[in-house]
């Protein structure tokens, strides 16, 4: 099969969108598809090219004129290409891939990662739409999307070609015990509401540590948090961090508290690398967590909550590796491969 995949670039920032396409993309090439990725290019590019995949570069800036230009060129980049699959991960691909059908042949799908963001219901222009959790799958048919033309393929990392490119050999060393998060610093996230819970935390587990791992509009915010509540001086922002693993590894538990959240990637990572996870009863985390069977929720906002089942882990050590080993289990559907078998079905229907 002939597939291209279209975003808006193949930057390594920890953009969930870039790295799930580029797993999705890697893991085609291996089963042998003919696979295209076409995107204003990035620090992946060579990764990818390296597995397979050839790499075209398209910008697709947001102004009128260079959407044009990149209309013009992407036809027959197409043309030559001849695809089966035009698969669109991102707004602009969308629109680009639907306004050239006419001219070509091949099926559009779309991905709708981020429901959230009011240009999502633009994915609707796709043949078929897939949906990254149930959850947002719900959302966007209350949108207006049918039913029938959207397909649940729940994301995963587990099995991911851009380990291949991370460095274990490192020097960094988490105090114990550790919370961590791993997220983009923005609201949406919920940063303040660990940070609010941490500080209650530090009233019963002095030596804790929080480590917050990511880069963000928002972060200037969260500082300002921290510096309010108790231990504030054990609150502990490192920024972003190519290979999270290196602190999921080290990490006694990890929480996601975010306000909004599709699916949550980074639960995928967490569950693998064996932490003990607390998420917020939010979008697609309960699906990650398999409904509260690999982690605890506790309900959007309710720091109070989250602060007490991170005390509770933290002074029990049975506990704490009870659901260190909960994590673990049951993680193959959360693998690159069982993604690709999946989207690959969707394909072919």
């Amino acid at each position: 099969m002939r597939i291209v995949h279209i975003l808006n670039d193949c930057v390594d920032a920890g953009n969930g969108i870039i790295c799930a396409t580029v797993d999705l993309a890697c893991e085609q090439a291996k089963l042998g598809h003919d696979v295209y990725a076409i995107s204003a290019g990035g620090e992946f590019v060579p990764l990818i090219t390296d597995n397979g995949v050839r790499h075209i570069v398209l910008d697709q800036t947001h102004n009128p004129l260079n959407i044009l230009q990149a209309l013009y060129k992407l036809h027959f980049i197409l043309k030559e290409i001849k695809p089966d699959i035009l698969h669109a991960h991102m707004m602009t691909g969308v629109v680009l891939g639907k306004a050239l059908k006419f001219f070509h042949s091949y099926e559009l799908i779309a991905t709708v990662h981020n429901e959230w963001q009011k240009t999502s219901i633009v994915m609707k222009l796709a043949d078929k739409v897939i949906a990254i959790s149930e959850e947002v799958k719900q959302a966007m048919i209350k949108r207006g999307i049918p039913d029938f033309k959207i397909t649940v393929v729940r994301n995963g990392t587990i099995g991911s070609i851009r380990e291949q490119s991370f460095n274990y050999d490192s020097n960094i060393t988490l105090k114990r015990p550790s919370i961590t998060t791993v997220a983009g610093l923005y609201k949406r996230k919920g940063i303040d509401f660990l940070i609010k819970a941490f500080g209650i935390v530090k009233e019963k587990i002095p030596e804790a540590h929080l480590y917050i791992i990511g880069e963000g509009s928002d972060r200037q915010e969260f500082e300002d948090v921290a510096k309010k509540v108790n231990g504030k001086k054990d609150v502990h922002f490192e920024g972003f961090k190519k290979n999270p693993k290196l602190y999921l590894k080290q990490t006694d538990i990890f929480v996601l508290a975010s306000r909004v959240e599709p699916f949550g990637l980074v639960l995928s990572e967490a569950r693998e690398s064996g932490c003990a996870i607390i998420g917020s009863n939010v979008g697609g985390i309960p699906e990650v967590l398999d409904n509260g069977e690999a982690g605890q929720l506790f309900e959007v906002g309710d720091y109070k909550k989250l602060a007490i089942l991170i005390i509770e882990l933290l002074s029990d050590p049975q506990k704490l590796s009870y659901w260190r080993d909960k994590a673990q289990k049951n993680i193959y559907w959360l693998s690159v491969e069982r993604v690709c078998q999946d989207t690959v079905d969707v394909y072919k229907k």
